[in-house]
């Protein structure tokens, strides 16, 4: 009798089976809907119903916007330094300034948006998009935050550099000034970079700050009496690019243009992209609904487009030529071979 006791005061043994659930056995109502024929051949005759003609009108929005493009990097180096462009470029006593003459190939209607191109740039690296300090340039009582922003963090006393980091510190700094028959075409810089990064990402109590004050000079320098949140070039410049060859907005010239007219342009070649073998392209652009020229929309759009109508009408055939009933398992592969199957 005691050892009957000893046995019944035994602990129960722990059971690695789960809880059972509705949730975990899978066994929630869902929908399970049945991918027949008709539903099939139906869906890629949809998708390219609607694909192919948003793709035609893409390329046809596409084909209106008139661009001109100008690479001037090298036209704009004088001939003695054609072979030598770095000397020129670190030289601060050489002329920068060179004059650019743009023939417009068709009309175009104002605003005209004005880019710089830079191609070779690679602000996705690593280490050049993480030297900035966001809290720093969102607000003046973080002026001093600057951990982040090496090897542009301080000056040499020790005092914080206001904006900090590589990106600020790269600021382009090409100029451009339009003409078009002897008159001045005025560049507007207003609402060239978006309202949410002037409003929540830079501070209007935040100036610069020891910006450029070091012996090595990296790009443009800013006016330390103009908030940040008012400087357009920088905002646009700190929005970086994921690819090595990028626009940004420069400004917007509100003005039309007529075919065969003659831009004369007026650069300050300042920016190096010699010593790391970049380009430079000073563009003018219109827009259009879908934005900028983009010929890849339109090219996607019809290629997707066609190759389900494509499918559909593969499908179609299939179903015609060589019909399956539907859950018919005889059609299976290990139905039709039972010679292969196992004894």
């Amino acid at each position: 009798m005691q050892q009957g006791n000893s046995d019944s005061s035994t602990p129960p043994k722990k059971s690695k089976k789960p809880k059972y659930s509705r949730f975990t056995q899978q066994e929630l109502p869902a929908c399970k809907p049945i991918l027949t024929p008709g539903w099939v051949i139906t869906s890629f005759v949809a998708v390219g119903i609607i694909f192919i003609p948003i793709g035609i009108a893409s390329l046809f929005a596409s084909e209106q916007v008139v661009e001109i493009v100008d690479h001037y990097d090298l036209e704009c180096l004088p001939p003695e330094y054609l072979s030598d462009p770095l000397t020129f470029i670190k030289n601060s006593k050489t002329n920068k300034t060179c004059s650019r003459r743009l023939t417009v190939p068709k009309p175009m209607k104002g605003p005209v948006y004005v880019y710089y191109q830079l191609d070779n740039f690679y602000q996705n690296h690593r280490r050049y998009v993480k030297s900035r300090s966001d809290k720093q340039l969102r607000s003046k009582a973080a002026e001093a935050n600057t951990k982040t922003c090496a090897p542009e963090a301080t000056i040499g006393t020790g005092d914080p550099i206001v904006p900090c980091g590589l990106i600020a510190w790269s600021l382009f700094n090409d100029t451009y000034g339009f003409s078009l028959k002897n008159k001045v075409l005025p560049v507007s810089k207003k609402d060239i970079a978006w309202k949410s990064d002037q409003e929540k990402k830079f501070g209007s109590d935040v100036y610069p700050k020891n910006f450029q004050s070091g012996s090595l000079i990296g790009g443009a320098k800013l006016n330390a009496s103009i908030p940040l949140s008012q400087q357009e070039d920088l905002i646009v410049w700190m929005r970086t690019a994921a690819l090595p060859t990028f626009r940004k907005l420069y400004g917007k010239i509100e003005a039309d243009f007529e075919a065969n007219d003659i831009i004369t342009v007026v650069i300050e070649n300042n920016y190096n992209t010699y010593s790391f073998g970049g380009k430079k392209k000073l563009v003018l652009s219109t827009t259009s609904w879908i934005g900028g020229k983009n010929d890849f929309l339109g090219i996607a759009y019809l290629c997707v487009g066609g190759l389900c109508l494509f499918l559909a009408i593969t499908f179609i055939l299939l179903y015609v030529i060589k019909p399956r009933p539907l859950g018919d398992p005889s059609y299976l592969s290990w139905n039709r071979n039972p010679a292969g199957q196992l004894s």
